[in-house]
């Protein structure tokens, strides 16, 4: 085995696959667009679309600091406890890893639908009520807490870390084409691999469809274990959660169903149950506290997504904000193995502050509109303090583009016209009266 740390700094190379992918994931979004324009179907809203694609954001922020727990576990692991050298430069070893790792992903991926804790994790990917390309780039920031152990069989049967890593990434980026409407069932290719059809089924609320379909490259482990169905004609998918989110805050994305677990938790009259709730299947409630505070199933048959009103201008706004993120998060993305801790931290936190008040602005609240000004005024202080913390330098051109940025935001901050600010000055008005 080369050496520990040797394997644990060639994690930044394997993080690139994603990044170089990110101009292709647009570009095939775009497409997605023109085909909705072309046949007449409506599979993307706005508000919906920048949600999801904000969670990836964060996720990939965030995963800078937190994946590096599970490549510290499995470095280690495969270091100390692996029972044979198995060799990067064999390609069996490369075939045997792919199909590994995707059989090792199946049992996480199912465990994260049957238990509360790993569901609380994964729901974020599952939380959009449409189903897109930008629903597959919908990622959870807290899946690190749990998702290494199911990947140690792999370190201890001796697969190397940078041939782990690689899987991981060529494992990820082919699930991304499996999120459209657009492509139909594929004859033969559906007895073998995941593809759209039967990953529409795993994102559905349908009590026939509901956890089922967990692979992320072959559907062969869904029939080995009996967790595969089919997509049917006579029952269409109806995509979300049953506990909806209502809500386009990436933040409270990832910790809703945590919430709502504590909440339970501390509720419950025994401690056993306070304990044991974290870990029993998904949706497993104390007795006691489902008899107190029930909790009504949906109707699907009178399903409707959570939409909430927003003008035009607020509309573009917000689109052009996000813009702005998302550029940031692929430049952190491409530096972050250059930059200190505290620096990554730091923009993390930036990020989901902006993140938050563009969902807050898309929720069309009363005070998101303060928030904005809060989150524009604090770009100049919070460059300038990773400037004196000696985490970033900015140039004089840097500066003026961040200045002009925060300047033409408060502009159109003032101009765009948004329904939450007529509502809360006819609410002021009434109160008044």
């Amino acid at each position: 085995n080369s050496s520990f740390p040797t394997q644990v700094q060639r994690y930044g190379a394997v993080m690139n696959y994603v990044l170089y992918a990110v101009p292709f994931f647009f570009l095939l979004i775009g497409l997605e667009l023109l085909a909705d324009r072309w046949r007449g179907m409506r599979t993307y809203r706005l508000a919906d679309a920048l949600n999801s694609l904000s969670a990836g954001v964060l996720s990939q922020a965030t995963g800078i600091l937190t994946k590096v727990v599970g490549l510290l576990t499995y470095a280690f692991a495969w270091e100390h406890l692996a029972l044979f050298a198995l060799s990067e430069s064999s390609l069996w070893v490369w075939l045997f890893a792919f199909v590994f790792y995707d059989f090792c992903y199946y049992w996480n991926h199912r465990l994260g639908h049957e238990r509360n804790v790993l569901w609380a994790a994964h729901a974020v990917h599952h939380q959009s009520e449409d189903y897109n390309l930008s629903t597959a780039l919908r990622q959870t920031s807290t899946g690190f807490i749990f998702g290494w152990i199911f990947y140690l069989p792999m370190a201890v049967v001796g697969v190397p870390p940078l041939v782990f890593l690689t899987v991981a990434a060529l494992n990820l980026l082919y699930q991304f084409w499996v999120h459209t409407r657009h492509i139909p069932k594929l004859g033969w290719f559906e007895w073998l691999f995941i593809t759209p059809s039967n990953h529409r089924v795993h994102h559905a609320q349908n009590p026939i469809y509901m956890d089922r379909n967990y692979g992320g490259v072959f559907i062969v482990w869904d029939r080995i274990f009996g967790t595969f169905q089919e997509e049917l004609d006579e029952e269409p998918v109806v995509f979300g959660v049953t506990v909806p989110l209502a809500s386009w805050n990436p933040l409270w994305a990832n910790l809703q169903v945590y919430a709502g677990l504590w909440s339970d938790a501390r509720r419950a009259g025994a401690w056993w149950d306070r304990l044991r709730i974290w870990f029993m299947p998904t949706g497993w409630r104390p007795a006691d506290v489902a008899a107190r505070y029930p909790q009504a199933k949906a109707d699907l048959s009178h399903f409707r997504k959570f939409e909430v009103p927003l003008g035009r201008g607020a509309q573009v706004y917000a689109l052009l904000q996000f813009v702005c993120y998302l550029l940031a998060g692929v430049w952190l993305l491409a530096q972050g193995d250059s930059l200190a801790i505290g620096a990554v931290l730091l923009a993390c936190l930036w990020m989901a502050l902006g993140l938050c008040s563009i969902g807050m602005w898309l929720e069309n609240r009363s005070n998101a509109w303060r928030l904005e000004c809060l989150r524009l005024m604090s770009n100049l202080p919070a460059f300038w303090l990773a400037g004196e913390l000696g985490m970033l330098t900015l140039d004089a051109s840097a500066w003026a583009w961040l200045i002009a940025y925060s300047l033409i935001s408060m502009l159109g901050l003032w101009l765009v016209p948004r329904v939450g600010r007529t509502q809360e000055r006819s609410e002021q008005s009434a109160i008044g009266a």
